[in-house]
């Protein structure tokens, strides 16, 4: 059987939309700018490269025409390297991964550039012109996010404090992952910009509770329990076991298993959970089993709700900070946690890891990992 593997991972740094320092810069070319950075961080032979999968959550405008295309020639890549844009909303890139994976397996590729991008200044939710069915006004296919952090917060019995106990725990995670220079290895500069701009180190419960809620006058999730606007872009290479050890690729980890999995859109958070589920039972593994747990944290209602389903062990999750205070640029979060995932794994020296999130309109996507 082919095995899949991860041999690489880098990133742009994750900045404020509108206000960061990424804002004026085109989403093909920060795509451009992270995959380059990739091949001459790792030294691939590009000529090998048989796809650019390329995750994007709103690709249209600047990251429309085949984003992924544009950024093949954009990055350097040989003309013969293909390039395909897929969109599962939050969960692009992972599934841009996935894909990567399914093709190896499958005999139809031994290396792969698997990543996303997406620039929140640039192109808007929902797009520039969305044109909605309204035959799915009544099953909420299109329900503002917060409002489904609202709902899950109800559902479980999430008090703002909790959120707030959470978000202030990925500040002070990412602040200390900063300051320990953990983040210098994965993040590419961009134009001399090599900073992340969304962690709060000042961050405190005090602050946090003069905020109003930002989604329903009498409800309890803020702006600071929600990921912020982000832009950004991340990519990881995904090869076979057998291409990795012929051309001397250092294997971070193996990819076990895979799953998406779907929930009602109202409560689109809690899709983690079945992903989860799915692709730890097609790992061969429990929940027990997994050293490093990186869970996108889109609202902290909703990582809070699947903690408590799945009942995870808090030590174990987002070690470096999760999406609150990294950020969440659309289409680049899942290569940003799986990456991230792979190297903790390395860092910590442990045996597995999940990597896991949720998806607008109601889903999960998960991925396992084992060290190599």
């Amino acid at each position: 059987m082919t095995e899949v593997v991860i041999c690489g991972y880098v990133r742009s740094p994750f900045t404020p939309a509108k206000k960061g320092d990424l804002a004026k810069i085109r989403p093909d070319d920060l795509a451009a700018d992270v995959v380059r950075g990739l091949i001459e961080k790792y030294k691939i032979k590009v000529d090998d490269v048989e796809d650019l999968i390329l995750g994007c959550a709103f690709p249209e405008a600047e990251q429309g025409m085949n984003l992924a295309r544009n950024v093949v020639f954009l990055s350097g890549l040989p003309k013969s390297v293909g390039g395909v844009t897929v969109n599962r909303f939050c969960a692009s890139s992972m599934q841009a991964i996935h894909q990567a994976a399914g093709a190896i397996k499958s005999g139809s590729g031994e290396l792969f550039i698997a990543g996303g991008v997406e620039s929140m200044s640039r192109v808007p939710m929902p797009g520039f012109n969305p044109m909605l069915n309204p035959n799915l006004i009544d099953v909420e296919a299109y329900i503002g996010m917060g409002h489904t952090a609202e709902n899950l917060a109800k559902e479980h019995s999430i008090s703002r404090e909790e959120q707030e106990k959470m978000a202030l725990e990925s500040h002070k995670k990412a602040a200390k992952a900063h300051n320990e220079n953990k983040f210098s290895d994965e993040i590419i500069s961009i134009n001399g910009i090599s900073k992340d701009g969304c962690i709060r180190p000042e961050t405190s419960i005090e602050s946090m509770a003069n905020l109003k809620p930002a989604f329903d006058k009498e409800g309890v999730v803020t702006a600071a329990t929600s990921s912020p606007l982000t832009d950004g872009a991340a990519a990881v290479i995904v090869c076979s076991e057998d291409y990795a050890k012929k051309n001397n690729l250092g294997i971070m980890a193996y990819i076990r298993g895979m799953a998406i999995s779907g929930c009602s859109p109202e409560i689109m958070g809690i899709g983690p959970v079945l992903s989860s589920q799915k692709a730890l039972q097609r790992a061969g593994i429990k929940l027990e089993d997994v050293d490093i747990i990186e869970m996108n944290e889109a609202f902290a209602a909703q990582s809070l709700a699947c903690v408590k389903e799945l009942g995870i062990d808090m030590s174990k999750l987002n070690l470096h900070g999760g999406a609150i205070s990294m950020g969440h640029p659309l289409g680049a979060s899942g290569a940003r946690i799986t990456g991230k995932a792979a190297s903790l794994l390395n860092e910590t020296g442990k045996r597995y890891a999940l990597s896991t999130m949720c998806v607008g309109g109601g889903q999960g996507c998960a991925t396992v990992l084992e060290r190599a």
